[in-house]
């Protein structure tokens, strides 16, 4: 959540904020009335407890006559007292309610619009030309097929649409990639970490995956968990309700977890092979920092996605995501997209995403900086999502034989082999 005293000082700012991002603009002026109605009946509460036990302290001292009349005043002061207290409690949830479903304040170099204006800000290696090389390129779910590596059809058959299995040589490069993106991740300084893939509500709200976001959540109503669609949740939940020392920061975790979007909205989108699945795994960055300190780290993430794609010999661009397309908790959000060539366009493999204060004030966690005490800042990156990566690596390192050639990367975690073939050959 954003800071209620910048919303008061500032609220044109949080207003251009919501119309950035295409949301309720009125949500605004919901909260500052019910922040002031918040604040009013906390005075007024605090006016009455203060008048009731002046007046506790005059009975006993007082005449049989006055006694009496201090009485009904007492009598009538006690109910005053009550009411005020339930109007400020009602003041109060309304005003969290409100907060919670403000998204956090758009960085002002963000571009403004919807999905379609992000800006490209790099564009990295060379896309190949498959017609050069006389043969024409083909999809991940044929490559994957031939290979053995991925069978979508009993992925469908045990699970329904949007599932899959890998296979052979398909699991042995999951456990590849995970075991070289954690390799990296730990050689930068981050703290491996396997996670939760179940959370309790307050984990998925404080994180800002109830909003917007909500439909996409998996939710088990028996129990109240939820399924976690990246360690993101997890990790940021980790040091919930606890104050971390100044001197210890950055602190950062590369969490490993199964992941699980219901992909709501995304009907007859990505159908086909395993680009958009309703499970898979991933491996995560997570930071956290002082609130002075979010921007470096948010190009900090963004170069080691920017390294793990190289490594990979991926032909990729980042950009910089419009306002429109921000998820609630980011204030800015960067996204590297490699180049797939059966679709003819780039598509998002990574994202980082600096959340500065909003979520740390969501989860209550907070640095000590001597005796100042305050939210410190949260931000998130993407390093491996296996299944779209999986798809980037067959189709861009294709061979006309139906091959794949292994980047030099992967290949001390795949035994050494430098080409994957069809289990045909």
């Amino acid at each position: 959540m954003i800071d209620l005293r910048l919303l008061r000082e500032d609220p044109d700012r949080v207003r251009a904020s919501q119309r950035a991002r295409g949301e309720d603009v009125a949500l605004v002026d919901s909260l500052l009335s019910a922040d002031e109605r918040r604040r009013s009946s906390g005075v007024r509460f605090d006016e009455l407890r203060s008048e009731q036990k002046s007046l506790g302290k005059l009975i006993p001292k007082a005449t049989p006559d006055e006694r009496a009349e201090l009485l009904k005043k007492a009598e009538q002061l006690k109910t005053d007292v009550k009411t005020a207290e339930a109007e400020q409690n009602e003041a109060d949830e309304e005003t969290k309610r409100l907060l919670l479903q403000l998204g956090n304040l758009v960085h002002p170099d963000v571009p403004v619009g919807g999905e379609e204006d992000f800006v490209v800000l790099e564009t990295h290696g060379t896309i190949r030309d498959f017609a050069a090389e006389g043969f024409e390129p083909k999809d991940h779910l044929e490559l994957g097929e031939a290979l053995g590596a991925i069978d979508v059809e009993r992925g469908a058959k045990v699970s329904g649409s949007r599932f899959y299995y890998l296979t052979g040589v398909g699991a042995l490069l999951e456990l590849a990639l995970v075991n070289a993106a954690i390799a990296q991740a730990t050689e930068a300084g981050f703290t491996p970490m396997l996670t939760p893939a179940l959370v309790r509500p307050r984990a998925m709200e404080g994180t800002g995956f109830l909003g917007q976001a909500a439909e996409n959540v998996y939710h088990l109503e028996k129990d109240d968990y939820y399924l976690v669609g990246t360690s993101e949740v997890p990790l940021a939940a980790y040091h919930m309700d606890e104050i971390l020392d100044a001197d210890k920061l950055p602190m950062r975790y590369a969490g490993f977890s199964p992941c699980f979007r219901r992909e709501a909205g995304t009907y007859g989108k990505d159908t086909r092979g395993i680009f958009r699945v309703h499970q898979f795994d991933k491996v995560e960055m997570f930071s956290y920092v002082a609130p002075e300190d979010a921007e470096n780290e948010h190009r900090r993430l963004l170069e080691w996605e920017k390294q793990w794609l190289s490594g990979l010999e991926l032909p990729f661009q980042v950009i910089d995501v419009a306002s429109g397309d921000l998820g609630a908790s980011a204030s800015r959000k960067f996204d590297c997209e490699a180049w797939i060539p059966t679709q003819g366009k780039y598509r998002e493999l990574t994202s980082a995403s600096n959340c500065d204060g909003f979520q740390a004030r969501r989860l209550s966690v907070r640095m000590r900086d001597g005796k100042k005490v305050q939210p410190l800042a949260t931000l998130n990156g993407t390093l491996c999502a296996v299944p779209r990566t999986i798809v980037a690596i067959l189709e861009n390192h294709q061979l006309a034989d139906g091959s794949v050639r292994v980047p030099e990367l992967l290949r001390p975690y795949l035994g050494g082999r430098e080409v994957l073939e069809p289990i045909s050959k």
